[in-house]
């Protein structure tokens, strides 16, 4: 019983901390997009693509961090790891298909992959520079 119920905590503290994350992220992204479209773009929409990538990116992360037995500080050996860095690229690419695919603008249109691709690569550089200050 013991077992189900932190399985169950830590799947709802997955779901929290994702949602938290994605909600700062289709800030992020819904300012860029409406630049580079020079539309209006969904952003409950935008929501949804950057729940979904961070849903995906955390179980990416924090499985290449267990199989890499990194799962307490000190981060540097992970950070310097060849999978971690093969896994960001991997995440990247996922947040670029899902803005790209789940995100229309005003008109009923798609986004351009160009301008879903300014969006996460404007996110991981603000994400890495909030990441890196902290530590």
């Amino acid at each position: 019983m013991i077992t189900l119920l932190t399985l169950l905590s830590s799947l709802l503290w997955w779901v929290l901390y994702s949602s938290i994350f994605a909600l700062f992220f289709a800030l992020i992204a819904y300012a860029v997009l409406r630049w580079t479209e020079r539309s209006r773009v969904l952003f409950n929409r935008v929501y949804l693509a950057c729940l979904l990538w961070n849903l995906i990116g955390l179980v990416l992360i924090v499985g290449v961090a267990g199989f890499e037995g990194h799962l307490h500080p000190p981060y540097a050996p992970l950070l310097a790891s060849g999978l971690l860095r093969f896994a960001l690229v991997l995440d990247m690419l996922i947040g670029t298909a899902l803005l790209w695919r789940l995100t229309p603008r005003i008109d009923a249109h798609r986004i351009r992959p160009g301008s879903a691709c300014m969006a996460v690569a404007a996110i991981m550089a603000i994400g890495f520079g909030v990441a890196t200050s902290l530590v």
